[in-house]
Formats: C-alpha cells, sequence, structure tokens
C-alpha cells in the first residue's frame, strides 16, 4: 500500500561535521617547550623533565577522560623532549663541539646535505642562526653557505668518527660548484655556532674544497629528472622558464632576480618555495591528471603516494621538503570532500612527528608557516573552494579548491609573516587572487611536462608552453602588483603586534560571511564602505617628491646603501650608490638630481658601489672614497668606470673637513686598516653632514670595532662633533654594533637602507631594540620606499615616499 510519503533523507548529524582540533593541543603545547626550552636548556634537565613528563602522563591515563586530555599531553610533551635530548646528545659526541670552541684547524671528511647557498654582497658576521661564531670570516661577492654533515674530523693530534652538522660560509670558488649528497674532503677552521643552532659548528674554509665522491643511485637520477624538466621548459620565455620549475620541484635556479624581488614584495614566494602548499597543489594536480586519463578510485591513493614519494626525491630531501611533503599530504586532505575532518589529527600528528624526527624545526620559520597555512587549508579551503567552483565552468569545477589554496595560505600566514618584516601588505591578497587562476593551470601542466621529460624531453618541450601561458600570467600579476603605490604599511615587528593582526584576520574571517551576506542585500552600503575605507588605509604622503625643505634622501636601493645630500638646484652630494644601477637611476630622477658635486663611496662592498655606473651618467665633479681598496675587484672596477667617464677619484681621510656649497662634512673614519671583524666593512667611510641647520651621522657599514674608534675619536673633539640630529645605522642594522655610538647621537631619527625580505637578517630584532630602548624613532626603506628628511625650523623630520 502507497503511503504518499516522501523518502526520508538522513544528515549527518552537526557535530559529525565539525573539525575536531582537540589532538592539536599537544603538539601545540610540546612546540613552543622544545623551541624554547629543549634545544637551550642543560641537557640534563632536558632529560629529566621527558622522563618526568612520560611518568606523570602514565598516572594521568589511568583517569577519567580529562585525565586522558592530560595524559596525552603530558605523552607528547616528553615524547619530544626527549627526541631533542638524544639530537642533542647525538650531535654533540665526538671532539667537533669542543675543537669549534678553541677555533681549531682541522680536515674533515663528510656528505653535502643542502645546495650551495649563494649571497650577494656583504653578509657581515651577525647572520642569525651560527653565522655569528664564524671566526670573524668576513664577507664578499660570492660567498656561499654549505651545509656539511661531517663524518669523519683530524684535528689536534686526534682522529675521530662522527656525524655532526657544520656551516660552511666560504668565499673559495669551489665551495659554489659542490652539488647535494657529494662526498667531499676539506680543511676548515671551525667557529662555535649560536645556542641552539641546528648546526655544531660553522666554519670557514682554508684552501678548495675536493669531491671525493658525487651522488648516486636514486639521487643522480633525481637531478637527471630536474635537469631534464629544465631542458623541457629552455625555451620559454624568462617568467616561464624560472616559474614552471619552480611551481612544480621548487627549482628556483632560473627565475629571474627582478621577479623574485616583485614576487616577495607581493606574497607570492610560497607558489614557488617547496612549501606544504606547494606540495598540496602538486599532489591535488596529480589526483586531477589521475581521474582526468581514466585511473580508477582505488588506485588513485597509491599514485599520489608515488607521486608524493618521486617529488620528495626530485627536490631533494633535505629536511624543509620532507617537512613541506608531510604538511602538503595534510593539506590534500583539506580538499576532500570526504576525508577532510582527518585533517586535524593528522595535522596533530605531523606536528609530532616531525619534531621528533628535527626538534630543530621547532625554530624555523617556515615549519610554522608551514604549519599554519595547513591548518587554514584544513579550515577554509574546502568551504571557500565550493564557493568559488560555483562560478567556474563544468570540467574545471573541481579544481576550485585548488585555486584557494594560495589565497587561503596567504590570509592565515599574514601574522607570522609581520615579525620578520613589520609590515603588512595591502598588495599581498590581492596578489594572490588575481594569481590563484594561473597556479593550478601551471602546476598541472607543469607535473605532466616533468613525467614527460623523463621520457621525451622534445615532446615536453611542446607541452611546457602550454604550462608557460599561465606562469606568464603569474609573473605578470607579481611584476604589476608590486608597482602599486602604498604596496605596504608598517606594522611593527612585536609579539604584540603579531598578536593583534592574528586576532584582526580572525575577526574578519568570521565577521566576512556576514557581511557578505549583508553586502548583497545592501550593495551601495557596501560600495561606500570599501570606498571609505580604501580611503582611509591610503599614507597621507606628499603629492610631490622630493618633499619642500628636504636635505636628506635615502633611496630604496634594495640590500644596500644610496643616500643623496641637497646642495641646491638640482645638483647634490651623493653617498654610495647601492648594489645595482636602475634602483640609484630611478631615485636620482625622482628627486631631479642633474648635477653630483661630489660622490662619496665608503667602502667597495658590491652593495654600496654596485650602481656607480647610474650615477656616472650625470654630470659629477668628483668621487672620494675609503683609502681600503677591498675587495679589490670592486675597487678596480669603480676605477675603470672612473677613468672612463674622466671623473677624477681620491681617498677620504679621518681628520679631513669637506666643504660642497652649503654642505659641510667632517670625516671620522677610517684612520687606519682594521684587519678584526670584516675589512672593507671597518674601513667605511663615516662622515657627519652639516646642511640647513640639521647634522647627520652617516655610519656605513662599520663594526664594533671600527665604532669603538670613532666613539675614541668623537670624544676626543666633541666641539667639531656637535649635536647629532639623525643617524643613517651602520650596515643595514646589522647585530655587530657599539651602542656606545647610539648614546653619541642627541637627535632620535634612525634611519635604516635595508632590503626588503633579504637572508642576512637584517636589520636585526637586537639592534631594533637597542634603538627602541634609546627612544628613537627608527624608519626602514624597506617598509616605507624612498625616505627624505626634512629641516623643519631646525628640527628633523621624516616624509616616506
Amino acid at each position: 500500500m502507497l503511503t504518499g510519503r516522501s523518502p526520508v533523507r538522513r544528515v549527518r548529524p552537526r557535530e559529525h561535521r565539525r573539525l575536531d582540533v582537540r589532538l592539536l593541543v599537544p603538539a601545540l603545547v610540546a612546540w613552543p617547550v622544545v623551541a624554547f626550552w629543549g634545544l637551550l636548556a642543560d641537557l640534563r634537565w632536558v632529560v629529566v623533565a621527558a622522563g618526568a613528563c612520560l611518568v606523570l602522563a602514565a598516572g594521568a591515563a589511568r583517569r577519567r577522560a580529562r585525565g586522558r586530555e592530560v595524559a596525552a599531553v603530558l605523552a607528547v610533551l616528553g615524547l619530544a623532549l626527549g627526541a631533542a635530548a638524544g639530537h642533542r646528545a647525538l650531535r654533540s659526541a665526538g671532539p667537533v663541539e669542543r675543537l669549534a670552541a678553541e677555533r681549531a684547524v682541522v680536515a674533515v671528511e663528510g656528505v653535502v646535505v643542502a645546495e650551495p647557498r649563494p649571497v650577494a654582497g656583504d653578509r657581515g658576521r651577525d647572520r642569525g642562526g651560527g653565522a655569528g661564531g664564524a671566526g670573524g670570516a668576513g664577507a664578499a661577492p660570492g660567498l656561499v653557505l654549505v651545509r656539511v654533515e661531517v663524518s669523519r674530523v683530524v684535528g689536534r693530534g686526534h682522529a675521530a668518527d662522527v656525524g655532526t652538522p657544520v656551516l660552511v660560509i666560504s668565499r673559495e670558488p669551489t665551495w659554489s660548484r659542490v652539488r647535494w649528497r657529494d662526498e667531499v674532503t676539506a680543511v676548515l677552521r671551525l667557529g662555535p655556532a649560536e645556542t641552539g643552532d641546528d648546526v655544531v659548528a660553522v666554519a670557514t674554509p682554508r684552501g678548495p674544497v675536493r669531491v671525493v665522491a658525487p651522488a648516486g643511485g636514486v639521487f643522480a637520477a633525481a637531478e637527471v629528472a630536474r635537469g631534464r624538466l629544465r631542458d623541457a621548459t629552455d625555451g620559454l620565455w624568462p617568467d616561464a622558464r624560472g616559474l614552471v620549475p619552480a611551481l612544480v620541484v621548487g627549482d628556483v635556479s632560473r627565475t629571474p632576480p627582478e621577479l623574485t624581488t616583485a614576487m616577495l614584495a607581493t606574497g607570492l614566494t610560497h607558489l614557488s618555495a617547496v612549501s606544504g602548499s606547494n606540495v598540496t597543489l602538486v599532489l591535488a594536480s596529480v589526483g586531477w591528471l589521475s581521474s582526468l586519463v581514466g585511473v580508477r578510485r582505488r588506485w588513485r591513493p597509491p599514485v599520489g603516494g608515488l607521486a608524493l614519494a618521486a617529488f620528495v626525491v626530485v627536490a631533494r630531501p633535505e629536511p624543509s621538503v620532507v617537512r613541506a611533503a608531510v604538511m602538503g599530504l595534510v593539506g590534500l586532505l583539506a580538499l576532500s570532500a570526504s576525508r577532510r575532518r582527518a585533517g586535524p589529527p593528522a595535522l596533530a600528528g605531523a606536528v609530532v612527528v616531525l619534531l621528533v624526527w628535527d626538534p630543530w624545526l621547532s625554530r624555523s620559520f617556515g615549519f610554522a608557516l608551514s604549519a599554519v597555512a595547513t591548518l587554514g587549508l584544513l579550515v577554509l579551503a574546502r568551504p571557500w573552494g565550493e564557493r568559488l567552483a560555483r562560478w567556474l565552468p563544468g570540467p574545471v569545477r573541481p579544481l576550485g579548491p585548488v585555486l584557494v589554496v594560495p589565497v587561503v595560505a596567504q590570509v592565515v600566514c599574514a601574522p607570522l609573516v609581520v615579525p620578520l618584516q613589520g609590515s603588512v601588505s595591502v598588495v599581498a591578497v590581492l596578489a594572490n587572487l588575481l594569481a590563484a587562476p594561473f597556479v593550478g593551470p601551471t602546476t598541472v601542466i607543469g607535473v605532466a611536462v616533468a613525467l614527460l621529460s623523463v621520457c621525451s624531453v622534445p615532446v615536453a618541450a611542446v607541452l611546457a608552453w602550454l604550462a608557460a601561458l599561465p606562469a606568464q600570467g603569474i609573473g605578470a600579476v607579481a611584476r604589476w602588483s608590486a608597482g602599486l603605490p602604498a604596496g605596504s604599511f608598517a606594522w611593527g615587528d612585536s609579539a604584540g603586534a603579531a598578536v593583534l593582526l592574528a586576532g584582526i584576520t580572525v575577526a574578519g574571517l568570521a565577521v566576512a560571511p556576514w557581511a557578505w551576506h549583508r553586502s548583497r542585500r545592501r550593495p551601495t552600503v557596501a560600495l561606500a564602505v570599501v570606498v571609505l575605507a580604501a580611503g582611509s588605509a591610503v599614507p597621507t604622503a606628499v603629492l610631490a617628491w622630493p618633499p619642500p625643505g628636504w636635505v636628506l634622501v635615502v633611496c630604496d636601493v634594495g640590500q644596500g646603501d644610496g643616500l643623496v645630500v641637497d646642495t641646491g638646484d638640482g645638483h647634490a652630494v651623493v653617498v654610495d650608490t647601492g648594489p645595482e644601477p636602475a634602483a640609484t637611476r630611478g631615485c636620482l630622477d625622482r628627486i631631479g638630481v642633474r648635477a653630483v658635486d661630489l660622490l662619496v663611496l665608503t667602502h667597495y662592498h658590491s652593495d654600496h658601489v654596485g650602481g656607480v655606473s647610474a650615477v656616472l651618467e650625470r654630470s659629477v665633479a668628483e668621487i672620494r672614497a675609503t683609502p681600503v681598496r677591498d675587495p679589490p675587484e670592486e675597487a678596480a672596477r669603480v676605477a675603470r668606470l672612473a677613468r672612463g667617464a674622466g671623473v677624477p677619484i681620491a681617498e677620504l681621510h679621518a681628520g679631513e673637513h669637506v666643504s660642497v656649497g652649503a654642505v659641510e662634512a667632517d670625516v671620522w673614519w677610517p684612520a687606519r686598516r682594521i684587519d678584526a671583524g670584516s675589512v672593507p666593512n671597518n674601513a667605511s667611510v663615516v662622515l657627519t653632514v652639516h646642511v640647513q641647520g640639521l647634522t647627520l651621522l652617516l655610519a656605513g657599514d662599520v663594526e664594533r670595532e671600527a665604532a669603538a674608534q670613532v666613539l675614541h675619536a668623537s670624544r676626543l673633539a666633541p666641539g667639531r662633533w656637535g649635536h647629532v640630529d639623525v643617524l643613517k645605522v651602520a650596515h643595514h642594522g646589522s647585530a655587530n654594533r657599539d651602542d656606545r655610538l647610539l648614546d653619541e647621537v642627541d637627535g632620535r631619527l634612525a634611519l635604516v637602507s635595508v632590503g626588503a625580505g633579504n637572508d642576512y637578517g637584517h636589520p636585526a630584532a637586537a639592534t631594533l631594540k637597542a634603538l627602541q630602548d634609546r627612544g628613537f624613532e627608527v624608519h626602514r626603506t624597506d617598509l616605507e620606499g624612498d625616505l627624505a628628511v626634512v629641516a623643519d625650523d631646525g628640527l628633523a623630520r621624516v616624509v616616506r615616499r
């Protein structure tokens, strides 16, 4: 008998659709404890704490549910601390740590465990994470950082087999040519690493490195696969040639430098880095290709597993790659409607396993960014992707969650990026939104190109042109977004600033659905709110540049110095020229400098003299430079350019007084050569410049040794030193400084010329704190662009462009 009743539709209870994040608590407790105590405290106390946690966990587990939750936290904490203690004990076994403390010269055998990382220009001795103990090794063009797992060390009459990680900082050309997994021998001078660093010692070579045996087996095959992918993309446009291998296997070796800078400025670097979101995109692309070619659903997980293993091998299984692979696998759960609820437990397990495998990941910003991005994908990727999919055509609708991955990653990672940059990017979300439609196709086709290139490079090269089109779109978005005005605004780099931004981000994500709903009902009101918000966000900068009354402009030349002092009527004194001509040329054009009455070169590092040719395009009367011609190749290049332009070049010495029109300057350094620290840095010309009633202290790149000499000279001639109103902070805010020099500055304006996202750690947090503790108002070119000092009734103020 028919009753006419409709079939009953079973709806899953709401609680079964929610994400269970309770298992994340133990991981989030263990993480900071390992980072800030487990890797820094006395090893014996760490062992005791690990044992105590495990004993307490066993007792708590006998209680009811609440006790079991406490037991889980204690068990994970004990496991993580025990792993940290074990790793520390293994790494410190053997004589390397003692030899490093004695700064001994040793012969070592080992394996290269990370590709050489070139560092342009001067790195100084203040690299975060251990280079500070490099035994005074100055930096110069051609500097490379190479991580070596030492297996045997011979020194001070003893030999030992060890398993100790060492960071080599070298200017020796042969070190830049070693490859990952090469077996090498070398003679090194060891120096102690920073406490809590992921290496036991920092070393400078005493001669060339010798490769005993190159990488073989599967590692050699991986290098062949990378090479074939590069060959397949060799004929593409420059941006695509760099981006396709970068998005597929994290190979950024051919990305144009200006595109790298643009992606960094617009928050797009996570697309090309080997990150969790990058791996998620690759795996999602493999899954989509599998479905497209008809692979059965039950065989897709094994295919994905093989793809993940191949990715790790080809991208090289360094700790950062393994971490990214694990996080990417968890992130893939976020894109799955059926397995999404398993994501938070999987993320918790991944964090714990990675901390046990490598406790030093707990101190890595990359690990933190990857974990937070993965959590963001678990919470936001599926709902955002489903909303986007409604607007996509049928065949590509399943890619909706994939397309939102870069946007989600940018939104949730912004609070963690703030302590690194001190600013909030206004264009990052816009750039990620605009780039998102191109990321999926580039990655999907790029994966197909990589697979095909193993069999046939010519055929893969044809397919690569399909990947080149969306890749060029990513490059175009990055370059266009980087050129937008007011692309970022200062936010602060303190923990409080990060917490505040995190709170605003969470509130924004919570309110966004309601705001979207209201905006659809009242679009006029919504448009008015957007216009008002945009208007209030525009900085109140001057419309004309440079501002009236300017006396000094600190040009935003990237990681380097380029200073311009006004001498009137389109004339100027220029102090240093930045690392490359284009940025310096642009700054001088914006200011309207037609003639340079004096070009001062504080020292010959490339980040201070690289743009000399741009200045010499104008009428230059004279060049005055440091008498220490080091590095000699840069000094010789400058001399050739000066001769070619017919400009005389002379030296500046401590005690000289220089007059250029209404500008007066006193030279305080160099008086002699200092062999300690970085010789070129400590040979920097240090000036006090007197212009329009203000005194500016331009400190070059002096380190603590030369700063002490400047301090001594200033106290011998207090009348000549005078009242200093503005400080150009030495060495881009390096931690290698003498704080007593800061106390000799009467004014409270400090200007830092530094490149955005530089990998030197400039400006150092300790230097910023020292300035803040003394009440300085700090301005930075990486956050604010060109900075102009304006004389206003005898007082100095800063206007940013």
